[in-house]
């Protein structure tokens, strides 16, 4: 009976224990899910893509192919649980505009929250629950997990990603490791089917589905969803006869450049300098331990991003946890050298509280913030038009126009700006919003800055970021956060 009641109390310290980094995660994702970050173009275009579903006019957007449309099912299928948009009763009004984000928002925000138990569980079984204690508390609380706010691809497919690695982990001394290995080239293949460089992950699950038992049917088991899920991409493509058009969107894809990986190496530093030094460090220490977990999830993923044209700062976030748990498997292993076990308690709580608290700190003074007025010039354009008796063309990124197309059902809007460049103004009146992105692309073709400069600015929207110091951790994430700081509403009329 005392062996029943200490077993049942390890069991609850433990679980209580788990409980401290899912409510912090909880606080730094799902705290003011609309007042920080601003909402990125992308956003705008995942949202669109999601309403294209939920409208039934089918998986993918007739004319581009740059990603496969997993993403916007899950998306539209986890809105369409809620009723959205019409559950939200939505006017011409800035809350309204913001309620529009803010679900979507919350959605990644608890996806976050899934993904710090699902690197506690990884950490725990792959290595011991002070690692997957240190591990997920870090992914829990430092600034740059504030990128999974954002309603992103590589925010969806992470908790496929950590569950196929938590399945193979587990299939390991499973009586059930069919079945789990199964399951686990599912989640993977899940996660390639919402975006494909996550491929860079088969080195990684597959080594572990084959070192599970070093039995190549094993392996073939667990490969098979892997390859056929995402082909259904390419699959859907013919089916509809747009293969062509496919395949040149994928290689415009991957041939896109950019300033490339030195700039978002610079980024990850100026967002989060700690969490990069104790994860490069712990990188370092897995080679020098030849931890071959570690090394799978991080150097084929680096390869990719050094060999692609294209990258952006958000591109990191399949490796993020890799950052936590090699930091935390460092940290752990150096506080273990204390030569007393009470001191190397102490070491490692006060390791703990100290990363935890800094991380805490930093990502209080972000995810408190109001930096967007993308909102109030969503609304301001919404009660124009109709004020006007409509026939007016709308010209915007698709930060708004999805808003504009599927919630208030207007005609003449434009989904994307860049669509000026192919197709003519059928209306005489225009607006025109012209935020950050809008300028920062302006130069892609004289139909956009003939737009500017043929219409005058009615209405400016600016915000507060423009207020912080970009020099000053850690508002240096502010960098990447003005898209909505100054936005104007032009009009040729």
């Amino acid at each position: 009976m005392d062996l029943k009641l200490e077993y049942s109390f390890k069991n609850n310290r433990v679980s209580l224990l788990l409980l401290i980094p899912l409510a912090l995660s909880a606080f730094t994702h799902l705290w003011n899910p609309i007042g920080f970050p601003d909402i990125f173009y992308d956003e705008g275009v995942y949202m669109r893509r999601a309403m294209h579903v939920l409208e039934g006019l089918g998986p993918q957007e007739s004319y581009f192919h740059d990603h496969p449309f997993f993403g916007q099912l899950f998306l539209a299928g986890t809105l369409a649980i809620t009723g959205y948009p019409d559950s939200l009763n939505i006017s011409s009004n800035a809350q309204s505009i913001e309620m529009l984000y803010a679900v979507p928002r919350i959605l990644m925000g608890i996806i976050a929250v899934a993904d710090t138990f699902l690197i506690y569980k990884i950490s725990e079984r792959r290595y011991d629950r002070n690692v997957a204690m240190i591990a997920s508390v870090l992914f829990a609380v430092m600034p740059i997990t504030w990128l999974l706010r954002r309603i992103l691809l590589d925010s969806i497919l992470l908790p496929f990603l950590l569950s196929s690695i938590l399945l193979i982990v587990y299939a390991k001394d499973s009586k059930h490791r069919s079945i789990l290995t199964l399951l686990s080239g599912i989640c993977l293949g899940i996660a390639i089917f919402t975006k494909i460089p996550v491929f860079t992950m088969i080195p990684l699950i597959g080594f572990l589905a084959y070192a599970n038992n070093r039995n190549l049917k094993t392996l073939g088991l667990w490969f098979i969803p892997v390859i056929l899920i995402p082909l259904i991409w390419p699959a859907q493509s013919i089916s509809v006869g747009q293969f062509d058009l496919w395949l040149k969107d994928v290689l415009w894809q991957v041939q896109r450049q950019s300033v490339g990986i030195v700039q978002i190496i610079s980024d990850f530093f100026i967002f989060d300098p700690a969490l990069f030094v104790l994860g490069i460090a712990g990188f370092v220490y897995a080679t020098l331990k030849k931890d071959l977990f570690l090394l799978l999830w991080f150097v084929p993923f680096v390869i990719l991003l050094l060999s692609i044209g294209y990258v952006q700062y958000f591109y990191w976030i399949p490796i993020l946890p890799a950052f936590c748990v090699s930091a935390a498997k460092l940290i752990s292993d150096l506080t273990r050298n204390a030569t007393k076990e009470k001191t190397q308690r102490i070491s490692r709580f006060a390791v703990i509280c100290g990363i935890g608290i800094f991380g805490l700190v930093s990502s209080t003074l972000l995810v408190t913030t109001h930096i967007s007025s993308q909102f109030e010039a969503a609304a301001f354009v919404a009660q124009y038009v109709q004020d006007n008796n409509g026939n007016t063309t709308i010209v915007s990124s698709p930060v708004y126009s999805w808003i504009l197309i599927y919630v208030f059902d207007m005609d003449h809007v434009f989904a994307d700006y860049r669509d000026l460049l192919f197709y003519p103004v059928q209306t005489e009146r225009v607006i025109l919003i012209a935020d950050q992105h809008f300028k920062s692309n302006i130069s892609a073709g004289e139909q956009l800055r003939a737009m500017y400069n043929s219409t005058r600015n009615i209405a400016t929207f600016e915000s507060d970021v423009i207020r912080y110091d970009l020099g000053k951790y850690p508002y240096t994430n502010m960098k990447v956060n003005y898209e909505g700081s100054l936005v104007e509403i032009r009009i040729n009329k």
